[in-house]
């Protein structure tokens, strides 16, 4: 009698059939682990954002808070060798560009909203919002000058309001 070599073919399907029960149970905890680690991503970026907020205030008093999160960082062009009002490179470039027109950052697409009275931005509303939801994220994010990072069970697009970011859930 010759001794076999190699597998039969129903070993060869248990195999395959407790790998398979193994990705199902893995493949979703997967999905929720990353959407967790996108949302604390966006978290903080808008806390980077406040930051680079208050700063901008405090760098450009004659014109307040920033009016674009395109001016909070660098330029295409030329990068960050003089920084400006309109290109104050307080945030990076990945986080600036972020915007719905952009692409997203860690599955999430941010907006920046000024308020202005006097000719001086003396408010602002930062939001952001998952790119893809329930993909991507699940949560939206917003913050405004009072530097209160708060958060909302679902959001389609960045908030743009002080009064729709009132009504989110401050963030604990």
């Amino acid at each position: 009698m010759r001794k076999q070599k190699g597998f039969s073919l129903i070993e060869l399907l248990i195999v395959v059939a407790i790998i398979l029960i193994i990705a199902a149970i893995a493949i979703p905890n997967l999905l929720r682990a990353r959407i967790a680690a996108n949302e604390s991503s966006a978290v903080s970026s808008i806390r980077t954002v406040n930051t680079a907020q208050v700063t901008y205030q405090s760098t450009y008093p004659t014109v307040g808070y920033a009016a674009l999160m395109a001016n909070l960082g660098p330029t295409a062009s030329t990068g960050c060798t003089t920084p400006t009002s309109t290109a104050s490179c307080l945030v990076d470039w990945v986080v600036a560009q972020a915007t719905a027109a952009g692409s997203a950052k860690s599955g999430y697409f941010f907006t920046s909203t000024p308020f202005a009275s006097g000719g001086l931005n003396n408010a602002y509303t930062v939001g952001g919002a998952p790119a893809v939801l329930s993909q991507t994220g699940v949560r939206g994010f917003c913050s405004n000058e009072d530097g209160v990072i708060r958060y909302t069970a679902s959001a389609a697009a960045p908030v743009v309001t002080t009064a729709a970011c009132a009504a989110y859930t401050a963030l604990q």
